[in-house]
């Protein structure tokens, strides 16, 4: 089984950093995208961030140019370095994998609390 622990969540205030992690605890498989997800209170889950096995990476329109995804999907491992932070961007942050080009993410992180303060 896949397991995903995401780390570095934590309290900032508007335009601060954080840089979130997530690695895998279990056995790894070799995902053909990696992303980052969140939700916050109240709303649907949201697609943030995603980086396949190529290198290719994808973003919100919310957070281009503010946030960057990287990461090694052979490994398991993926990181979500988040700048100028809004206090709309306050959220549990979710890693994820998905093993193939279409359909669900196959293993989800636990989640972390980013909390942004005006």
């Amino acid at each position: 089984q896949v397991q995903l622990v995401e780390s570095g969540g934590g309290l900032v205030q508007a335009g601060g950093s954080l840089r979130l992690s997530c690695a895998p605890s279990g056995r790894t498989f070799r995902a053909y995208i990696m992303g980052w997800f969140r939700q916050a209170p109240g709303k649907e889950r949201e697609l943030v961030a995603t980086i396949t096995d190529s290198g290719y990476t994808n973003y919100v329109d919310s957070v281009k140019g503010r946030f960057t995804i990287s990461g090694d999907n052979a490994k398991n491992t993926v990181s979500l370095q988040m700048s100028s932070l809004k206090p709309e961007d306050t959220a549990v942050y979710y890693c994820a994998a998905r093993a193939g080009v279409i359909g669900r993410y196959n293993y989800w992180g636990q989640g972390t609390q980013v909390t942004v303060s005006s």
